[in-house]
């Protein structure tokens, strides 16, 4: 299996059944075959693919801080003999994960110390992460909870359910509740509807939000039962996670569908990652593939200072100029957010191209798209209240 990697997949093509031609379909549509079945060592990737050095290297380490996993479903999108691919680059562990510089850290968003009861983040005012698991259907080799997630680190999530529902009844402040983790849609519909049904039972929650990459990873698991139990939970909005035009297959395109006749709005929170997607042509098929699968680009996220990422870092101006080469030259829909997860615990801070010029009490002066210049006058202090406009 090989891919032109230099020009970017625009359409939603099938990659089944890839390296497994002798499955039969009722086993490959399967979500629970798909997990039984990830790639997890070094012997069954090598069954598949043609390894670099540091490839090898980096999975006879993985063990020790991210384990590795990949469906069947994603490894068909990687090019064997493409040392540089960029599916390959985002799941398949390497040597500089080894490599830790001076200003990565473990606990990156300084989420540990906001944590009022295990598994649950409670940073910003109204809304709180809740960490429902630490499993995934793969593992991201950028993942900013590898600290707890895949369990083959020192540290473990240990959330306490009962003990965050006590603290959420109590907090009538929280009216946004995020899922996350790990994936929450690993769990079976009934264990997932469950979580969903208690939070629905306090008065003060209006929305919640799921994070997940498993309609990516897995999109077998978005099956009709699990949109219809979902839909029973509106306002139920979900947050995917894609980052390459590849990995928006024709399956990973009605899961999507699926979810979004369900009512649930879809938004795309992609990772700025070298190698990957640190390109406008990249980003571009990209942005725009999301919105034929109904998802909105939300946010574009600088990399967390996760130990042993470096080799995955992008400059923050590179990020900059994608977000500069698409607004104007593309629908407003099809720009993400760019965004800073202010290490240490600060929160998300957006970072834009600079627009605005000068700004004074008479004028402000700002660039567009073109780089052209205009005038947008400020009005007088005379006339800046309603008395002005009084005898």
């Amino acid at each position: 299996m090989h891919f032109d990697r230099d020009v970017p997949e625009r359409s939603f093509s099938s990659h089944a059944p890839g390296y497994w031609k002798n499955q039969p379909s009722v086993n490959w549509d399967s979500w629970q075959w798909q997990l039984q079945n990830r790639i997890n060592d070094l012997p069954s990737l090598e069954n598949h693919l043609r390894l670099t050095r540091e490839e090898r290297s980096g999975i006879l380490l993985s063990g020790n801080k991210l384990a590795m996993a990949i469906t069947p479903h994603f490894l068909n999108l990687i090019d064997r003999d493409d040392p540089d691919c960029p599916i390959r680059r985002q799941v398949i562990p390497r040597i500089e994960e080894t490599v830790e510089a001076d200003y990565e850290m473990a606990d990156p968003c300084g989420e540990d110390g906001d944590m009022p009861v295990p598994g649950l983040v409670h940073r910003y005012p109204d809304r709180v992460n809740f960490l429902v698991t630490d499993r995934c259907a793969s593992y991201c080799r950028y993942c900013t909870r590898s600290r707890v997630v895949s369990g083959a680190g020192t540290q473990h999530l240990e959330t306490e359910f009962e003990a965050a529902f006590n603290y959420l009844e109590e907090h009538t402040e929280v009216r946004d509740v995020l899922l996350s983790g790990g994936d929450p849609l690993l769990f079976s519909d009934g264990k997932l509807e469950r979580i969903l049904r208690r939070l629905r039972a306090i008065e003060h929650i209006e929305f919640v939000r799921i994070g997940t990459r498993v309609p990516i990873f897995l999109p077998q698991r978005i099956t009709p039962e699990l949109c219809a139990m979902l839909r029973q939970f509106h306002p139920l909005f979900i947050s995917v996670h894609t980052n390459h035009p590849r990995e928006l297959t024709s399956e990973v395109k009605q899961a999507l569908e699926r979810l979004a006749d369900a009512g649930i709005p879809l938004g795309n929170q992609s990772v700025l990652l070298r190698g990957v997607n640190d390109s406008l042509d990249v980003m571009k098929v990209l942005v725009h593939k999301l919105l034929r699968c109904r998802v909105r680009p939300y946010y574009l996220y600088q990399m967390d200072l996760i130990l042993g990422s470096s080799h995955l870092r992008v400059p923050v101006s590179r990020g900059l100029e994608i977000i500069q080469g698409l607004r104007g030259h593309t629908t407003g829909y099809a720009v993400p957010t760019y965004v800073i997860d202010a290490p240490g615990g600060g929160g998300k801070v957006p970072v834009h191209p600079d627009t605005v010029i000068q700004r004074n009490e008479e004028r402000i002066i700002v660039r567009n798209y073109e780089g052209k210049l205009f005038e947008y006058p400020e009005p007088a202090a005379e006339f800046a209240s309603l008395g002005a406009f009084l005898p």
